[in-house]
């Protein structure tokens, strides 16, 4: 019998820009929530973010989940695109719109070049995935530049609109944590 894996933190982007955006995020967070060996800690606000790469289409909600996990990576990844599909993702255009995108960003400290890729290979260019990241995570260190990710932020060269729309949900029993306001989520608590 293997030994068991110690739980790690690791950091979930949430995005959408189909239907329902807002609700697609705030869904994706409950359903992530409810994986089994998965804890939600934290969450991001929601952000309106202009689209990257395809910009013929409608803008994106964008948020970011702090969870502790004891599942390896790959189970996760699998795990988040069962998610994805079903909320009804299906395959289409690189970078084009989607009802969920779910994706890990940091692991713990780990760095792998193999799938999935960790940390996200486009975590440090990209705007609509840092400020979400900075609202509920700015000192933790992007593993594989060992710069915080409000560095990351601070030097970032991404002239895209992204902005706040709003505060994070209530996800939990109404306290707040010492960072301002994201609240941890008891097991078995819906959003």
């Amino acid at each position: 019998m293997g030994a068991e894996q110690e739980s790690v933190v690791a950091y979930v982007g949430i995005g959408s820009n189909l239907d329902e955006p807002r609700r697609n995020c705030l869904t994706a967070l409950e359903r992530i929530a409810a994986l089994p060996g998965v804890s939600l800690l934290r969450c991001s606000s929601q952000y309106l973010a202009e689209p990257v790469g395809v910009s013929d289409q409608p803008w994106f909600v964008n948020a970011a989940a702090e969870i502790r996990t004891a599942i390896d990576p790959g189970m996760l990844l699998s795990a988040l695109q069962r998610l994805e599909l079903d909320m009804g993702r299906r395959s289409g255009v690189k970078w084009g719109p989607r009802v969920i995108d779910l994706d890990i960003l940091l692991y713990g400290q780990l760095v792998s070049d193999s799938d999935p890729i960790i940390p996200h290979p486009e975590l440090h260019m990209r705007r609509f995935v840092l400020e979400p990241l900075n609202e509920i995570a700015p000192w933790v260190l992007h593993s594989r530049f060992g710069v915080t990710i409000r560095g990351l932020l601070d030097r970032l060269d991404d002239d895209k609109t992204v902005e706040k729309i709003g505060e994070p949900p209530a996800i939990g029993t109404g306290s707040r944590d010492k960072d301002g306001g994201r609240r941890i989520l008891e097991r078995g608590q819906a959003l």
